[in-house]
């Protein structure tokens, strides 16, 4: 590594900033298998700050393992992940929801805008900004303006982003060295540590969030068990019937009720037996 990357890539830092609850986050981000620090951010929102730098010691750069990581998290998930990276030459932004393609955006050092117009509508359009105040806002960040550098349109960015309930931690600051932001994360009320524990694990904290949301009571309970029960009783007689009419679509429609109610009862009956997380 040259001495020029090796200057950018210690100044380095990144967040990623999850549109969703602490409880929610977790779950999905130990399956990076990175040591992150998770924060609440205010109502709907959530940090995580990265404990190692593998931009350090890997071939890519910050901009590149932060897009990796958002991406993982949204392909996951079912809430939009942005990834806040930063240099000494550069700063940037990288907004991964789902499947679809990421946008992000790069100032320079100096403030000046590198980025397209573009993925600033797309960006107020995927977090569901305000059409015309907000993208004012986001317009502003993306023109010429030699009293702003990166740090200050970094700023502005989560400004915009206060308004939909993001409110970063005292000391979290986008163009802060990583080192610094981990110290900073490490004190705030309510952080906990993410780190990967085994895919059994990782999997039932995963079941964990499915069952504390709306759907919870028909994956697990009482309706759940009602529900499979049902499927079961239902799928037999019409099994029975699509034997004697020799009706292979029918059979189809039996063997799946059959399948998701054995499923139904058998998932019910093993996380009844699972010891419990702590």
């Amino acid at each position: 590594m040259s001495s020029d990357v090796s200057e950018r890539a210690r100044a380095a830092g990144a967040l990623l900033l999850c549109r969703a609850e602490p409880d929610t986050v977790d779950a999905v981000a130990q399956l990076l298998r990175e040591r992150m620090l998770l924060a609440p951010a205010g109502p709907g929102w959530s940090v995580l700050v990265p404990e190692g730098k593998p931009w350090l010691h890997g071939e890519e750069p910050v901009d590149r393992v932060l897009n990796g990581w958002a991406t993982a998290l949204a392909v996951g998930s079912t809430w939009p992940v942005l990834a806040l990276w930063w240099d000494s030459d550069r700063s940037g932004y990288t907004l991964a929801a789902g499947f679809r393609r990421t946008v992000g955006y790069v100032w320079l050092a100096n403030g000046t805008p590198v980025g397209e117009d573009e993925a600033m509508r797309t960006f107020a359009a995927r977090l569901g900004l305000d059409p015309v105040l907000d993208m004012q806002s986001l317009e502003a960040l993306a023109r010429p303006d030699t009293e702003a550098d990166a740090r200050a349109r970094m700023r502005g960015l989560l400004a915009v982003l206060t308004r939909t309930g993001l409110t970063l931690p005292p000391g979290l600051t986008p163009g802060e060295p990583a080192d610094r932001l981990r110290e900073v994360a490490r004190v705030q009320p309510g952080t906990r540590q993410v780190e990967w524990s085994g895919w059994r694990d990782a999997m039932r904290a995963e079941f964990d969030v499915v069952e504390k949301g709306p759907l919870g009571p028909w994956v697990r309970g009482p309706r759940a068990r009602a529900l499979a029960a049902a499927q079961v009783a239902a799928g037999l007689p019409l099994a029975a019937w699509a034997v004697r009419r020799r009706s292979g679509g029918w059979a189809a429609a039996a063997a799946l009720l059959l399948a998701q109610g054995a499923l139904g009862l058998a998932y019910d009956r093993m996380r009844a037996t699972a010891p419990a997380r702590d």
